[in-house]
């Protein structure tokens, strides 16, 4: 998917910095949403807290000189030493790079949301897909991840549209979406891009109502 999207801005002529920003990077290169990009030759800024972790994310970057590696545990708060704009501004990321995959198992979207400053062409994050569309949850002691309600909403308050739900949540610039050109349909109604097999199986009837809503849409 994200190949495909690359593709299509590609061919639209869109400016490409060949960069991107992964954290909750590990070693670089475990389930890694970006790494493929880093061996075709991109530059990255792979951010990764554990420290031991951080050992084998050095060695990842020593065989891969384009990756900036960064031993540390991002923020929630915009204004913290560790947020993430704080932490990319000691790098020489570009200010509108390519990519952010946003993968740290808790406080994905708070630290997403208080980015300000850079401008990533397309955004991948991971949410709690078990979370039926139409609920509002962000990441607390009781339960872990953000719903795809609540990601959504930050997404087109930050001027992103949704273009697939992988049990990450994938969006692109508003302004760069005419080279996508995915049905409009599906950007109208962006909840029509929710795979319901996220869903634990006694959710059968959300399952149901949301293909009934696809099909009463197709008309």
């Amino acid at each position: 998917m994200i190949a495909e999207l690359l593709q299509r801005l590609a061919r639209g002529s869109v400016d490409l910095s060949n960069w991107c920003v992964e954290y909750g990077a590990w070693d670089g290169k475990h389930l890694s949403n970006t790494f493929a990009l880093v061996e075709k030759g991109w530059k990255a800024v792979y951010i990764e807290g554990d420290s031991l972790k951080c050992k084998d994310l050095l060695i990842t970057a020593k065989k891969y000189p384009g990756i900036v590696p960064v031993e540390a545990f991002v923020a929630r708060e915009s204004g913290d030493p560790n947020s993430l704009g704080a932490l990319l501004a000691n790098t020489p990321l570009p200010k509108n790079f390519d990519l952010l995959s946003v993968d740290i198992d808790s406080y994905d979207l708070e630290t997403w949301e208080g980015l300000i400053g850079y401008d990533p062409k397309i955004v991948v994050i991971e949410i709690n897909s078990s979370i039926p569309p139409g609920v509002y949850h962000r990441c607390d002691e009781n339960m872990s991840g953000n719903s795809f309600t609540s990601t959504l909403d930050v997404a087109h308050r930050k001027g992103y549209e949704l273009v697939c739900h992988t049990g990450n949540m994938i969006f692109v610039k508003s302004e760069l979406m005419h080279f996508i050109a995915i049905d409009p349909l599906y950007v109208k109604n962006p909840y029509l891009l929710f795979n319901s097999a996220w869903l634990p199986s006694p959710s059968r009837r959300i399952k149901s109502l949301l293909a009934r809503v696809r099909s009463r849409l197709a008309f």
